[in-house]
Formats: C-alpha cells, sequence, structure tokens
C-alpha cells in the first residue's frame, strides 16, 4: 500500500530501454588474482562458459535491434582463444568493441591482432601508482610492470586506451598519483570505480570507503574533470551524476560535448535502462556486481530478455524505489548503486547505503 501511495503523489517516469552498452564476461578465467574481484577469478577453466558459435549468435541477436558498445570483460578475456574471432565477428555486425584487460597478457602482437579486429578501445585496470602497491591490489608480482609493458604494446599499435582504477581505503591517498600517472602514459581517460562488496570483494569490505570519504572523493574528482586534460568517469558511483547537477546549477557549466559513446555519461546506474551484464555462462544480469538472474541467453533471445525482464521492468520504472532514493529529487540522474543495496538490504530497489545526500522532498 505505501508504494503505491508514493507511486501516485510521485508519478515518476519510467527510463527508456535504449541499449547502450554491455558488459561481456566471455570467460572467468584470469592469471591475477585480485582482492576485489566481484567474480573471484582464479586460473583455470570454469564449466558452462559459451561455446564460440553461441558467442557469435548471441551478438547476431543483439545487432538486430541495437548497436551498443560491447565490453569484452572477464576474467581475462585473453584467456580466450577465440576472442579475436569474436570481436571481429562483432565489428563487422557494426557492434563497438572494446575490451577490459589486466593488461599483463597485451604484446605487440596481441594489440596488433587486437587493431585488426576493430577493437576501438582497451581498458587497463591500475589500482596502485607503483609496482609495489599495484601488485598487493592485484595478487601477483609483475603485475604493474606487465601492465605497463602492455600500454606501451596499445600505444606503438595506435589503440586507444584508458586507466581504470577501484578505489579502497588502502590506496584512496594514491588516486591523484594514478590520475597523473595516466595522464603522463597518454590515456584517452580515467575511470574510477568505488569498490562494490561482492564476490572476493566481500572479503575486504571493511575497505569501502565511508560515506563521507565517498562524498568527498566524487566531490575532488568534480573539480579535476575541469581541468584535467582527459576524460575522467565515475562508475559505480552515482553519486556522481548528482554532484554534477548540483555544480552546474551553481557555476552554470555546460556538459562536455562529446560525440563518442565511449564518453557519454548520462546517468548513475545504468544497470537494467541502457547498460547490462552477461555473465560466462549467458546469464543476463543488471550488472557485473548485481547477479540477480534476468535471464538465460542459452534459453532466450537475447532482445527478449532485455525488453520483457520484470527485474529490468522494476528497475527502469523509478517510482518502485524505495527510502531516500524513492523521495530524491536527483532520482533521474543518480538512481542509487541498485548493487550496494541489494548486498546491504537483499533489496536491489532499496536506498543506496553510502549516500549522505538527504533529499529535499520528504514523504
Amino acid at each position: 500500500m505505501h508504494n503505491k501511495s508514493v507511486q501516485k503523489t510521485r508519478n515518476l517516469p519510467v527510463l527508456s530501454n535504449t541499449l547502450r552498452m554491455v558488459a561481456w564476461e566471455v570467460t572467468r578465467s584470469c592469471n591475477l588474482s585480485c582482492v576485489h574481484c566481484r567474480a573471484s577469478s582464479r586460473h583455470g577453466s570454469y564449466p558452462g562458459e559459451l561455446t564460440t558459435d553461441r558467442c557469435l549468435r548471441l551478438l547476431d541477436e543483439i545487432a538486430l535491434f541495437s548497436k551498443p558498445v560491447i565490453i569484452l570483460t572477464g576474467g581475462e578475456p585473453l584467456f580466450r582463444k577465440d576472442i579475436f574471432e569474436i570481436a571481429t565477428y562483432g565489428t563487422k555486425k557494426g557492434l563497438r568493441m572494446v575490451m577490459a584487460t589486466n593488461g599483463t597478457l597485451v604484446t605487440e602482437e596481441m594489440a596488433g591482432k587486437m587493431r585488426d579486429a576493430g577493437i576501438r578501445r582497451v581498458s587497463i585496470s591500475i589500482d596502485g601508482m607503483d609496482a609495489k602497491s599495484h601488485d598487493a591490489f592485484r595478487g601477483v608480482s609483475g603485475a604493474f610492470s606487465g601492465a605497463m609493458t602492455g600500454i606501451e604494446a596499445l600505444k606503438k599499435a595506435g589503440i586507444d586506451f584508458q586507466l581504470n582504477t577501484t578505489i579502497v581505503r588502502t590506496n584512496l591517498a594514491q588516486i591523484k598519483g594514478i590520475l597523473d600517472l595516466a595522464i603522463g602514459l597518454g590515456a584517452a581517460a580515467h575511470h574510477i570505480f568505488l569498490l562494490v562488496p561482492t564476490g572476493r570483494g566481500k572479503e575486504m569490505s571493511d575497505q569501502s570507503l565511508s560515506p563521507d570519504d565517498y562524498e568527498k572523493t566524487l566531490q575532488w574528482f568534480y573539480e579535476e574533470s575541469l581541468q584535467c586534460p582527459i576524460q575522467l568517469k565515475a562508475t559505480c558511483a552515482p553519486h556522481y551524476f548528482r554532484i554534477l547537477h548540483q555544480k552546474r546549477e551553481i557555476i552554470q557549466e555546460k556538459p562536455r560535448e562529446t560525440n563518442s559513446a565511449l564518453h557519454t555519461m548520462t546517468r548513475g546506474c545504468l544497470g537494467g535502462s541502457s547498460f547490462c551484464f552477461i555473465s560466462h555462462t549467458g546469464q543476463v544480469q543488471p550488472c557485473g556486481y548485481l547477479e540477480l538472474d534476468c535471464g538465460q541467453v542459452k534459453e532466450n533471445a537475447f532482445r527478449d530478455i532485455w525488453e520483457n525482464s520484470p527485474l529490468f521492468h522494476n528497475l527502469r520504472d523509478l517510482n518502485q524505489y524505495k527510502g531516500k532514493c524513492g523521495r530524491c529529487e536527483f532520482i533521474k540522474v543518480c538512481g542509487g548503486c541498485r548493487a550496494r543495496a541489494y548486498e546491504a538490504t537483499g533489496d536491489y530497489l532499496a536506498e543506496e547505503p553510502l549516500c549522505i545526500y538527504e533529499p529535499i522532498r520528504r514523504e
């Protein structure tokens, strides 16, 4: 009854279901053992991974109704022997293929194959400004050196790359140094991720930023974005979009124009509205951190899952959101992290647990 009354009084819009980006875990196998890994990836094979033929058919299904960015991720996507066949096929279908890798397996030969397969950008995960801190985070000695070698190979092949950084308490003081490293290396962008304690990351949940540090970090990131020569983007940090709107109202700043889908920033939590995740076994989810089954591509067509999953319908209907997220005036641009809400309460529509902002509206 309470939810119905909120729905009537607020009458919020239902978000569009235009698919703009898919993160596809093509394999869960990995050569590193990162302390924060949402998938708890390890070296070795995982049962149930999609065959090459099924991967190509999945790309066919996606291309039939949309032309999103496809992020080939893992685990470590370069563990798949058919990864370049998959990437090439997606490119030929008109999909914008990119790759997320730890960088340690990227040789000049690999980088050349990426370029030839039409991969437009590669993200390299860097979580420390030097070998000591990064290797500790990644669980393998030599990970930093390997990533730097991989970056040089990408540069030589002429492939755009960006750095991705997961922020926790242990590396918070290094964030400015990692940003400077990204600029110095010639990265096209630096994307920060705020830890979502799932998978192996549950074991370091005590390393999550406090709500106050979370807010301060995003405020700092915004100030850096005003003068930074490369593109900055916050992921798994939907409050950043509330901050963007608050700051722009004060200084009347106009959003930076961009013609790249890789730089588009439309909303905080995109899970279920313009973004989804596909697991190594073909389970479609709102995101990699929110492991709720929205449908299996081995059983149903991808478009049917995307357009008709009840869970996706709930995420798109802002009237369904609860707590202070449900009454917040920034719900359309933020939405709160649905994965954090689920981990904290067992309800993916509950309020974001790490937000310090108090909505102006009251129930």
